[in-house]
């Protein structure tokens, strides 16, 4: 049992496959937007009393953020900018269902807010000191 778990036990791939999985799919947000546009984001921004040209930050958070992730350069403060990001979506857009379950499957209602703020705070703690993908995830 001991020679499986060893053999299980790849924490580089590990940490890539939560980085690259975190990123990709934070990708996915920001694309739609750059498609779509950043909608009403600006609005909420204003409504703070804060200039709209903020909102347009989501793209640091969901598009050049994420391929920093995803290039392996500058990836703690990437990621960190991703869960920024996503602290200030929870904000404007979601504070109401903060404590809520989901009615349909009983989870949790910010599930996917939750997974990529959090996702996002592993790979800033996890990320390699030199701040590249490929460097040694070793102790010194």
């Amino acid at each position: 049992m001991n020679d499986f778990l060893d053999r299980l036990h790849h924490p580089q791939l590990g940490y890539r496959l939560l980085a690259w999985t975190v990123a990709g799919l934070m990708l996915f947000h920001g694309v739609s937007k750059l498609i779509n546009g950043v909608g009403g984001i600006p609005g909420m921004i204003s409504g703070l009393s804060l200039p709209g040209f903020l909102g347009y930050a989501v793209y640091l958070g969901e598009v050049i953020a994420p391929l920093f992730v995803l290039s392996g350069f500058f990836v703690a403060p990437a990621a960190l900018v991703m869960a920024i990001n996503m602290v200030v979506a929870v904000s404007l857009a979601h504070v109401p269902q903060l404590l809520t379950l989901n009615a349909k499957s009983g989870g949790y209602a910010l599930e996917l807010q939750a997974f990529f703020f959090l996702g996002s705070i592993a790979v800033a703690l996890l990320a390699p000191r030199r701040g590249h993908v490929l460097a040694s995830t070793q102790k010194r």
